[in-house]
């Protein structure tokens, strides 16, 4: 189904309820996953999710179709995961070494975390960059998305998302390597 199509159904009142259906089987997975790269937590990334999903509805009227829906739906998951983001670390205030002895620490205990050491060290690594960093590798890394869509979802350029991306990777690569 294309996003026009997809957008009619929703705007159709008598297709409304499947259209919203349709929307959320195609893209609730990848946002879901998106945010909880990015968030780690998966209750916060369950709420998250909802909201990216309740604000894109309200949106929806507002949606001129410059993009495809999943770059717009990507860009408010990308908002309020930095909004999350921000607001967790004005509220917790902790140094470095505890936060990362803490998000090892929820990385193990999480029921549905399934990675081995080296996998919770990586989401530990990726967890401690940066914001902007964060998101920009975990667009590219897991969500394979292109420089040029990562533009639009974030607003930045594609020289300072690739500049984004090496230094977020060399971050990652050296505390992989840190013994």
């Amino acid at each position: 189904m294309t996003d026009r199509e997809l957008l009619d159904m929703m705007q159709s009142p008598a297709q409304r309820n499947a259209g919203v259906s349709e929307f959320i089987r195609q893209f609730q997975k990848p946002v879901y996953y998106y945010i909880r790269r990015m968030v780690l937590s998966h209750e916060d990334a369950d709420d998250l999710t909802q909201m990216v999903f309740i604000k894109a509805w309200k949106g929806l009227d507002g949606f001129r179709g410059d993009s495809k829906l999943s770059t717009w739906l990507y860009r408010i998951a990308h908002n309020e995961c930095i909004s999350f983001l921000r607001s967790a670390k004005r509220i917790l205030d902790v140094d470095i070494a505890k936060l990362e002895f803490s998000l090892g620490s929820a990385l193990q205990s999480d029921v549905l975390f399934s990675g081995d050491e080296i996998q919770a060290k990586l989401q530990t690594a990726i967890a401690l960059l940066p914001e902007k960093q964060k998101a920009v590798f975990v667009m590219r890394y897991y969500d394979d998305l292109k420089y040029e869509e990562m533009a639009e979802i974030t607003g930045t350029s594609v020289g300072a998302l690739k500049a984004s991306y090496h230094h977020a990777v060399q971050k990652i690569e050296a505390y992989l390597t840190e013994e």
